[in-house]
Protein backbone atom coordinates (compact mmCIF):
# COMPACT_ATOMS: atom_id res chain seq x y z
CA UNK A 1 0.00 0.00 0.00
CA UNK A 2 1.09 3.49 -0.52
CA UNK A 3 -0.27 6.46 0.64
CA UNK A 4 -0.10 9.98 0.60
CA UNK A 5 -1.98 12.56 3.71
CA UNK A 6 -3.21 15.51 2.21
CA UNK A 7 -3.77 17.80 5.29
CA UNK A 8 -6.80 20.19 5.54
CA UNK A 9 -5.40 23.07 6.79
CA UNK A 10 -2.15 22.91 3.54
CA UNK A 11 -4.90 22.73 0.67
CA UNK A 12 -5.38 25.75 -0.95
CA UNK A 13 -7.59 28.80 -0.86
CA UNK A 14 -9.16 31.76 -2.12
CA UNK A 15 -12.04 34.34 -1.33
CA UNK A 16 -13.96 35.99 -3.47
CA UNK A 17 -16.53 37.55 -1.06
CA UNK A 18 -19.25 35.47 -2.56
CA UNK A 19 -17.34 32.26 -2.82
CA UNK A 20 -14.98 30.97 -0.47
CA UNK A 21 -13.43 27.67 -2.13
CA UNK A 22 -10.89 25.61 -0.89
CA UNK A 23 -8.73 23.34 -3.22
CA UNK A 24 -7.40 19.87 -3.06
CA UNK A 25 -5.57 19.96 -6.04
CA UNK A 26 -4.25 22.73 -8.53
CA UNK A 27 -6.92 25.12 -9.27
CA UNK A 28 -7.35 28.06 -10.80
CA UNK A 29 -5.19 31.04 -8.93
CA UNK A 30 -3.86 28.21 -6.83
CA UNK A 31 -1.07 25.76 -8.03
CA UNK A 32 0.91 23.19 -6.34
CA UNK A 33 2.91 20.77 -8.28
CA UNK A 34 2.94 18.34 -5.83
CA UNK A 35 -0.89 18.44 -5.86
CA UNK A 36 -2.46 18.54 -9.86
CA UNK A 37 -3.88 15.55 -9.46
CA UNK A 38 -4.62 12.39 -8.05
CA UNK A 39 -4.45 9.10 -10.71
CA UNK A 40 -7.73 10.57 -13.01
CA UNK A 41 -8.84 12.88 -10.17
CA UNK A 42 -8.33 16.29 -11.60
CA UNK A 43 -10.21 18.25 -9.25
CA UNK A 44 -11.73 18.38 -6.19
CA UNK A 45 -12.88 21.62 -4.71
CA UNK A 46 -14.54 22.40 -1.41
CA UNK A 47 -16.98 25.33 -1.68
CA UNK A 48 -18.31 27.46 0.42
CA UNK A 49 -21.32 29.77 -1.67
CA UNK A 50 -23.18 32.37 0.07
CA UNK A 51 -26.72 33.06 -0.27
CA UNK A 52 -27.39 34.53 -3.76
CA UNK A 53 -24.32 33.37 -5.53
CA UNK A 54 -23.97 31.91 -9.08
CA UNK A 55 -21.04 30.55 -11.22
CA UNK A 56 -22.54 32.41 -14.53
CA UNK A 57 -22.71 30.43 -17.63
CA UNK A 58 -19.32 28.55 -18.37
CA UNK A 59 -18.01 25.96 -20.65
CA UNK A 60 -16.45 22.47 -20.09
CA UNK A 61 -15.39 19.76 -22.02
CA UNK A 62 -14.42 16.28 -21.99
CA UNK A 63 -14.50 15.96 -17.93
CA UNK A 64 -16.47 13.94 -15.66
CA UNK A 65 -18.61 16.75 -12.92
CA UNK A 66 -20.12 15.29 -9.92
CA UNK A 67 -21.14 17.78 -7.32
CA UNK A 68 -22.19 16.85 -3.67
CA UNK A 69 -24.03 19.29 -1.67
CA UNK A 70 -23.09 19.33 2.22
CA UNK A 71 -25.69 21.82 3.38
CA UNK A 72 -28.27 23.81 1.61
CA UNK A 73 -29.19 23.47 -2.35
CA UNK A 74 -28.11 24.28 -5.83
CA UNK A 75 -29.44 24.72 -8.98
CA UNK A 76 -28.10 23.41 -12.01
CA UNK A 77 -29.16 24.94 -15.75
CA UNK A 78 -27.18 23.83 -18.90
CA UNK A 79 -27.60 24.40 -22.60
CA UNK A 80 -28.81 21.07 -23.44
CA UNK A 81 -32.05 21.85 -21.45
CA UNK A 82 -30.31 20.31 -17.92
CA UNK A 83 -31.86 21.15 -15.03
CA UNK A 84 -32.37 20.46 -11.43
CA UNK A 85 -31.94 21.39 -7.97
CA UNK A 86 -30.15 19.23 -5.76
CA UNK A 87 -29.67 19.13 -1.72
CA UNK A 88 -27.66 17.69 0.87
CA UNK A 89 -28.26 13.64 0.41
CA UNK A 90 -28.87 14.03 -3.70
CA UNK A 91 -25.72 13.85 -6.11
CA UNK A 92 -25.26 15.32 -9.37
CA UNK A 93 -23.51 14.38 -12.50
CA UNK A 94 -22.35 15.89 -15.69
CA UNK A 95 -20.59 14.81 -18.74
CA UNK A 96 -18.95 17.50 -20.34
CA UNK A 97 -18.56 15.64 -23.12
CA UNK A 98 -18.17 17.07 -26.98
CA UNK A 99 -18.65 20.77 -24.90
CA UNK A 100 -21.45 21.74 -22.35
CA UNK A 101 -22.56 25.36 -21.26
CA UNK A 102 -24.06 25.42 -17.99
CA UNK A 103 -24.64 27.43 -14.69
CA UNK A 104 -24.59 26.97 -11.15
CA UNK A 105 -26.06 29.12 -8.17
CA UNK A 106 -26.99 28.50 -4.91
CA UNK A 107 -30.60 28.40 -4.89
CA UNK A 108 -31.21 30.39 -1.61
CA UNK A 109 -30.81 34.10 -1.92
CA UNK A 110 -29.81 34.56 2.26
CA UNK A 111 -28.97 30.80 3.11
CA UNK A 112 -25.37 29.44 2.87
CA UNK A 113 -24.39 26.76 0.62
CA UNK A 114 -21.22 24.27 1.01
CA UNK A 115 -20.34 21.45 -1.37
CA UNK A 116 -17.65 18.95 -3.18
CA UNK A 117 -17.29 19.63 -6.77
CA UNK A 118 -15.41 17.23 -8.15
CA UNK A 119 -13.57 16.32 -12.03
CA UNK A 120 -12.31 13.27 -13.58
CA UNK A 121 -10.96 12.41 -16.41
CA UNK A 122 -13.35 10.55 -18.90
CA UNK A 123 -12.93 7.28 -20.31
CA UNK A 124 -14.29 8.04 -23.82
CA UNK A 125 -13.80 12.04 -24.90
CA UNK A 126 -16.16 13.62 -26.79
CA UNK A 127 -19.38 11.54 -25.96
CA UNK A 128 -22.84 13.54 -25.88
CA UNK A 129 -22.77 15.63 -22.98
CA UNK A 130 -25.46 14.04 -20.34
CA UNK A 131 -26.82 15.44 -17.04
CA UNK A 132 -28.25 13.65 -14.38
CA UNK A 133 -29.00 13.62 -10.44
CA UNK A 134 -30.55 11.62 -7.74
CA UNK A 135 -31.74 11.30 -4.11
CA UNK A 136 -30.20 8.67 -1.92
CA UNK A 137 -31.43 7.86 1.68
CA UNK A 138 -28.81 8.56 3.84
CA UNK A 139 -29.77 5.81 6.73
CA UNK A 140 -28.46 3.39 3.77
CA UNK A 141 -24.63 4.47 4.27
CA UNK A 142 -24.77 3.70 8.42
CA UNK A 143 -21.18 1.90 8.82
CA UNK A 144 -20.93 0.52 5.58
CA UNK A 145 -20.47 2.28 2.09
CA UNK A 146 -22.80 3.61 -0.10
CA UNK A 147 -21.93 3.27 -3.54
CA UNK A 148 -23.31 6.99 -5.16
CA UNK A 149 -21.39 7.11 -8.48
CA UNK A 150 -20.09 4.26 -10.96
CA UNK A 151 -20.65 2.80 -14.11
CA UNK A 152 -21.74 -0.75 -13.34
CA UNK A 153 -25.00 -1.06 -13.08
CA UNK A 154 -25.48 -3.87 -10.27
CA UNK A 155 -24.65 -0.98 -7.99
CA UNK A 156 -27.82 1.00 -9.04
CA UNK A 157 -25.79 4.33 -8.95
CA UNK A 158 -25.40 7.22 -10.78
CA UNK A 159 -23.43 6.25 -14.68
CA UNK A 160 -20.32 8.13 -14.71
CA UNK A 161 -17.94 7.71 -18.37
CA UNK A 162 -14.88 6.08 -16.21
CA UNK A 163 -14.01 3.08 -14.52
CA UNK A 164 -14.23 5.05 -11.29
CA UNK A 165 -16.77 4.91 -8.13
CA UNK A 166 -18.32 7.15 -5.52
CA UNK A 167 -19.09 6.16 -2.12
CA UNK A 168 -20.44 7.59 0.91
CA UNK A 169 -20.18 6.23 4.28
CA UNK A 170 -21.31 7.40 7.85
CA UNK A 171 -19.47 6.04 10.54
CA UNK A 172 -20.35 5.42 14.54
CA UNK A 173 -17.47 6.30 17.00
CA UNK A 174 -15.61 3.14 17.64
CA UNK A 175 -16.85 1.16 14.09
CA UNK A 176 -14.41 -0.28 11.19
CA UNK A 177 -15.62 -0.76 8.03
CA UNK A 178 -13.55 -2.15 4.84
CA UNK A 179 -13.01 -0.57 1.74
CA UNK A 180 -12.72 -3.17 -1.23
CA UNK A 181 -11.80 -1.49 -4.90
CA UNK A 182 -14.57 -1.65 -7.47
CA UNK A 183 -11.71 -2.43 -10.15
CA UNK A 184 -8.74 -3.50 -9.53
CA UNK A 185 -5.21 -1.70 -9.29
CA UNK A 186 -7.36 1.49 -9.47
CA UNK A 187 -6.48 4.01 -6.41
CA UNK A 188 -8.65 5.62 -3.34
CA UNK A 189 -8.89 9.09 -2.61
CA UNK A 190 -10.25 8.73 0.98
CA UNK A 191 -12.15 12.37 2.51
CA UNK A 192 -12.93 13.23 6.14
CA UNK A 193 -16.02 15.31 5.26
CA UNK A 194 -16.54 15.05 9.53
CA UNK A 195 -15.36 13.52 12.34
CA UNK A 196 -11.99 11.99 12.44
CA UNK A 197 -10.55 8.34 11.60
CA UNK A 198 -7.40 6.56 11.23
CA UNK A 199 -6.13 4.03 8.42
CA UNK A 200 -3.28 2.31 9.38
CA UNK A 201 -2.72 4.25 12.03
CA UNK A 202 -2.40 7.57 9.67
CA UNK A 203 -4.77 9.56 11.68
CA UNK A 204 -7.07 11.92 9.47
CA UNK A 205 -9.10 15.09 11.55
CA UNK A 206 -12.03 16.70 9.47
CA UNK A 207 -11.25 17.46 5.87
CA UNK A 208 -7.93 15.72 5.63
CA UNK A 209 -7.43 13.48 2.70
CA UNK A 210 -5.63 10.47 2.25
CA UNK A 211 -4.81 8.87 -1.38
CA UNK A 212 -4.04 4.87 -0.82
CA UNK A 213 -2.63 3.24 -4.15
CA UNK A 214 -1.39 -0.09 -5.20
CA UNK A 215 -3.68 -1.56 -2.46
CA UNK A 216 -6.86 -3.17 -3.38
CA UNK A 217 -8.63 -3.27 0.37
CA UNK A 218 -8.41 -1.32 3.31
CA UNK A 219 -10.03 -0.40 6.31
CA UNK A 220 -10.96 2.57 8.29
CA UNK A 221 -11.67 3.04 11.99
CA UNK A 222 -13.99 5.72 12.90
CA UNK A 223 -12.70 7.45 16.19
CA UNK A 224 -15.47 9.54 16.78
CA UNK A 225 -19.40 9.86 14.62
CA UNK A 226 -17.79 10.63 11.38
CA UNK A 227 -18.60 11.12 7.65
CA UNK A 228 -16.09 9.56 4.63
CA UNK A 229 -15.86 9.92 0.58
CA UNK A 230 -14.37 7.40 -1.00
CA UNK A 231 -13.32 8.30 -4.40
CA UNK A 232 -12.11 5.32 -6.90
CA UNK A 233 -10.38 6.21 -9.76
CA UNK A 234 -7.78 4.62 -12.40
CA UNK A 235 -3.78 5.60 -11.37
CA UNK A 236 -2.89 5.83 -14.88
CA UNK A 237 -3.63 9.63 -17.14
Amino acid sequence: MKTIHHLAEERGSADYGWLKPNYYFSFSGYHDPKKVHFGLLRVLNDDFIMGGGMFPPHPHDNMEIVTIPLTGSIEHRDNTGGHGIIKAGDIQIMSAGSGIVHSEANASKTEPLTLFQIWVFPKLRNITPRYDQRTFNVEDRNNKWQIVVSPKEEDAALWINQEARFSLAKMDAGSSIDYTNGFSGNGVYLVVISGNAEVNDIKLKKRDALGIWECDQFSVTANEATELLAIEVPMGL
